[in-house]
């Protein structure tokens, strides 16, 4: 980057296993989720908090100016991808479904947005992901069509 280049950009990133599959079980989500904050991290961005649940994921990044969003999903999804078939995490081929959701926050919102995704396993026995990702885009008043929504498990 440039001298007297200067930047506090915060994206929350919001990916969905293929096939409505819930194949994030409870017990390869720690391993994965490390796995795409190395990723992050690895490519010059920040992670301040990566989780969620067996169908989806969220990531919460001080981003990288120099790298674009949709290189870095490209990259986590790519990546983790291969780390969870490569390591046989799944007893189902693994692959992310096409698409995602980025979001941006000011620094005043970290916390309220940290607290959110640590608390999504709770957070989601009361609301479904299709309901959670159609708010998100509504609040932030992202144009979409449903034809182009990921597919959400019922």
């Amino acid at each position: 980057m440039k001298p007297g280049t200067f930047t506090q950009l915060y994206i929350q990133m919001v990916f969905a296993v293929d096939f409505r599959k819930a194949l994030l079980t409870k017990e390869i989500r720690p391993q994965v989720f490390k796995y795409i904050g190395g990723i992050i991290n690895d490519l010059g961005h920040k992670t301040i908090i990566v989780n969620g649940v067996s169908d989806h994921v969220h990531a919460f990044v001080g981003l990288n100016p120099k790298i674009s969003i949709s290189d870095t999903v490209h990259d986590i999804k790519r990546s983790s991808s291969l780390f969870i078939n490569d390591n046989q995490l799944s007893n189902f081929h693994f692959k992310w479904q096409p698409g995602f959701g980025a979001f941006s926050y000011s620094r005043s919102h970290i916390d309220n947005v940290y607290k959110y995704i640590q608390n999504q396993e709770e957070h989601h026995k009361k609301e479904k992901f299709k309901t959670e990702y159609i708010k998100f885009l509504k609040k932030f008043e992202v144009e979409y069509d449903e034809r182009y929504l990921f597919e959400f498990m019922d």
